[in-house]
């Protein structure tokens, strides 16, 4: 029983931590696989999600609700300003839009700096989710529990919206035929636009629920965007499920490692990645269905 104490927690903290990386990282590979911008603006997306929720939440639940929708409201701003800036990019491959949304995120995470400050801030929360329960004979903080069940139910709304509804559909539809699409009567450039609108609400969410246990600060963005791309990479460009699956991995392996492995902890998760990348017969897809 003791052994299984000393895990118990970790493993809860490792599950909620990697469903918080399959929130960040399904807004950039949406927008790398059904909107086809690989986009290293993406970590400044969530920095600027946490800093908005951190700047608006009051300690209220009001405020709290008003500060998660603000957070995602200005992801989808910055995601609006991505689709426009590369929207003439199209078709000119993805060196061309990783140097523009690299030089997005510099001026971004400067703003972002000027702005807030150079401290790391945490949103101000209700009293309840402050508190702490008893977990498998351990404290635990109620703010964590509270993120891993918004966590799951925001991964399975993704879910049904991509695959269960004619959105969806439309999305898809227009990853694998483009004159379809248009022949249908919808244009493509404005699903693209708005796949990288969700793409970007997905990160300004993924802002303001990290903030609480993570807080948010100048090396934020750059954190954020390199723990994605290796959810993204592990778990195939574009494929949504893969992501989840990498991200929980991701945070299992992040956490239980720092338990277990204290000394080697810092390699485990470029090692992980590593193997996983050498394992595969196949080269990465160019672009994927998500």
């Amino acid at each position: 029983m003791p052994c299984v104490d000393a895990y118990l927690i970790p493993a809860v903290d490792g599950v909620a931590y990697g469903l918080l990386l399959a929130i960040a990282a399904a807004g950039l590979t949406v927008a790398f696989g059904a909107g086809g911008v690989l986009n290293l603006a993406h970590g400044t997306l969530i920095a600027a999600g946490g800093y908005v929720a951190a700047a608006t939440s009051s300690g209220t639940w009001t405020g709290l609700v008003l500060a998660v929708l603000a957070a995602t409201v200005a992801g989808a701003a910055g995601g609006g300003v991505l689709a426009a800036a590369t929207a003439a990019l199209r078709g000119r491959g993805h060196l061309d839009q990783a140097l523009l949304t690299f030089g997005l995120a510099l001026a971004g995470g400067d703003l972002l700096t000027t702005v807030y400050g150079p401290d790391t801030l945490r949103p101000r929360l209700p009293a309840v989710l402050q508190a702490t329960v008893t977990v498998g004979g351990h404290r635990y903080p109620v703010d964590r529990l509270a993120v891993l069940g918004i966590a799951v139910v925001v991964c399975a709304a993704g879910y049904v919206l991509l695959h269960r509804t004619r959105a969806g559909r439309l999305v898809r539809a227009t990853v694998d035929d483009r004159a379809m699409v248009a022949g249908i009567g919808v244009n493509p450039r404005l699903v693209d636009a708005s796949v990288l609108v969700t793409a970007g609400a997905l990160a300004g969410l993924a802002g303001a629920l990290s903030t609480p246990i993570l807080g948010v600060g100048p090396g934020t963005a750059d954190t954020v965007l390199l723990l994605s791309l290796i959810v993204v990479v592990c778990g195939r460009l574009g494929s949504v499920p893969g992501a989840v699956a990498a991200a929980l991995a991701v945070g299992v392996v992040q956490t239980l490692g720092v338990t277990t492995f204290p000394t080697v902890a810092p390699y485990l998760l470029t090692g992980a990645m590593a193997a996983v990348l050498l394992a595969r017969r196949t080269g990465l897809p160019a672009q994927a269905r998500p």
